[in-house]
């Protein structure tokens, strides 16, 4: 019963991201417009090569920026529930804000942080 259960689920789920997709193509409105074609950069045509190469420290401040801001959303429900849970929540949070503060000071030694 489990197995069969578990294959009607899959199942269903596919048919109705297909189902979705399907829809979606049909009800959608269509324009053939030549400029949907162009490449966008704020409307103007581009000058010089378009593809720029960043730098590194962008992406190394992006991804950053990124695992501190799932810390944010690990931490608001850990907040909620914290007179419920008591000591142990407190000690596994203070663990896990460690570990992501040796991250950060890890960053900031080897100038991640700088903005040159």
């Amino acid at each position: 019963m489990g197995n069969i259960a578990i294959i009607v689920f899959f199942l269903s789920g596919v048919v109705l991201v297909a189902g979705a997709n399907a829809l979606s193509n049909l009800i959608s409105p269509k324009s053939d417009n030549p400029n949907k074609r162009e490449p966008y950069e704020s409307g103007m045509i581009t000058q010089g090569p378009t593809w720029v190469q960043f730098k590194v420290g962008y992406y190394l401040y992006a991804i950053l920026f990124l695992i501190f801001d799932v810390e944010l959303a690990f931490l608001v429900p850990w907040a909620v529930v914290f007179k419920e849970m008591g000591v142990v929540a407190l000690v596994e949070v203070l663990i896990f804000l460690m570990i992501l503060g040796l991250g950060l000071v890890y960053a900031w030694k080897k100038e991640a942080l700088k903005w040159d």
